[in-house]
């Protein structure tokens, strides 16, 4: 699943030598948060560092956590080996607790791109994620880890909340034509130099990349890198003329990835799309693309009363139109029923493996039907491990006043 979440607080990494003990922290996890401590630090890297041996298996961790207690001491920070920033990126996914679709978090494909340092390369390397994960619609579960945030130096940003949106072009009556959600990013795309197309419901917008120290870049998405499905009904003709159609691949880049201590600001991930994420948010709020009203009138039902729940009906059929047609393209996506299912079964496979599952109810229950999925009748704390994703800031509006966007995040 896409699953975006905006956690304000954080509790420290589950220790690992005793599975089912958590620890808490005693501050905040903030956007582009100074880094901690060097005593901070240590004490966290020791934590996942002890999590990682014990659960990777591994026969004695203190000579690692020697030599990262003295990178530490000497650098203000320490790099993650290529299996400890494996291990770390796949459980911040199953640390998610706004996430649904944590079953399969051990299957989450890591690439290591660390070692990229220009715009132009990070940008290159987005779109074979595009290309890898899309995967000709078998979508597959994956995150690019860009450069570390290093001490008192800005990290690598990404814009765009996803790799693929959709622009919002606001018109001088106020309405909107493409997604509202978007408006703002819309403009200042225009500003950095963005020549958008006559203005329609479905523009893919640039990525904007800004290395540290660097002003952001814009980059076009090749055509070919983008799988998007037409929406049509099973029962309904019509619902074609509609024009509607989204994604398939929806890449998280507006969530920093932190593993012991260290903080990736670049790190985007994607899983696949349960249905009601695009049919039931992007298509049916009144402040995204608002369709129910126009579906309601096709399908001929009562909208001037509430009682006539018209809303409802028309949801379901909206919904019905996703499924359907992401099926037809041959494109992977589950249905809310499904995905509320796996996450029960993740819930055991957890407990079996000693481990507390956590989650924040009001979002891995569905936008419908949600009565009639397992986990509406269930509670959960909503505890925030690490390692674990953690919202980053919009960076344009701190640059709103600004002639020119500069270089400031």
């Amino acid at each position: 699943m896409a699953c975006p979440f905006h956690e304000q607080t954080r509790a420290a990494a589950q220790h690992a030598l005793e599975p089912g003990e958590a620890t808490t922290q005693p501050f905040a996890a903030t956007v582009l948060a100074s880094p901690p401590d060097s005593c901070d630090l240590k004490r966290e890297a020791m934590l996942f560092l002890r999590q990682h041996a014990a659960e990777q298996m591994l026969a004695d961790e203190r000579s690692r956590l020697a030599a990262v207690q003295h990178e530490i001491s000497e650098t203000g920070t320490y790099h993650h080996t290529q299996d400890e920033l494996a291990f770390g990126a796949r459980v911040a996914w199953r640390n998610t607790t706004r996430c649904v679709g944590r079953l399969y978090w051990r299957s989450m494909e890591v690439r290591d791109l660390r070692h990229l340092t220009t715009a132009e390369a990070v940008f290159a390397a987005l779109v074979e994620h595009l290309q890898l994960a899309t995967n000709g619609g078998a979508i597959r579960s994956m995150i690019s880890v860009f450069a570390a945030q290093e001490p008192g130096q800005d990290g690598i940003r990404i814009w765009n909340p996803q790799l693929i949106r959709y622009a919002g072009y606001r018109q001088p009556d106020g309405s909107v034509i493409g997604d509202p959600l978007h408006v703002e990013l819309t403009a200042f795309a225009r500003k950095l130099g963005w020549q958008s197309p006559a203005a329609s419901a479905f523009d893919l917008l640039p990525v904007i990349i800004q290395m540290p120290g660097e002003r952001p870049q814009l980059f076009e998405l090749p055509r070919e890198a983008v799988l998007e499905v037409p929406l049509s009904h099973p029962t309904y003709p019509w619902f074609a003329e509609l024009g509607l159609k989204w994604h398939a691949l929806p890449v998280i880049s507006n969530m920093r990835l932190e593993i012991g201590g260290v903080s990736y600001p670049a790190a985007p991930f994607n899983g696949w799309y349960m249905g009601t994420e695009i049919g039931a948010r992007n298509f049916g709020d009144a402040d995204r693309y608002n369709v129910l009203p126009a579906v309601a009138a096709q399908l001929g039902l009562n909208t001037r009363s509430e009682r006539s729940l018209w809303k409802d009906r028309a949801l379901v059929e909206v919904n019905i139109a996703v499924l359907h047609s992401f099926q037809q393209q041959g494109v992977k996506v589950l249905d809310h029923h499904t995905a509320t299912r796996q996450f029960m079964l993740f819930e055991q496979q957890e407990h079996q493996a000693r481990r507390p599952v956590y989650a924040d109810w009001s979002w891995i229950v569905p936008p419908m039907a949600g009565s009639a999925t397992p986990v509406f009748h269930r509670s959960y704390d909503n505890v925030t491990l690490t390692p674990n994703f953690f919202p980053l800031a919009a960076p344009w509006p701190a640059q709103a006043g600004s002639a020119s966007v500069g270089m400031e995040v």
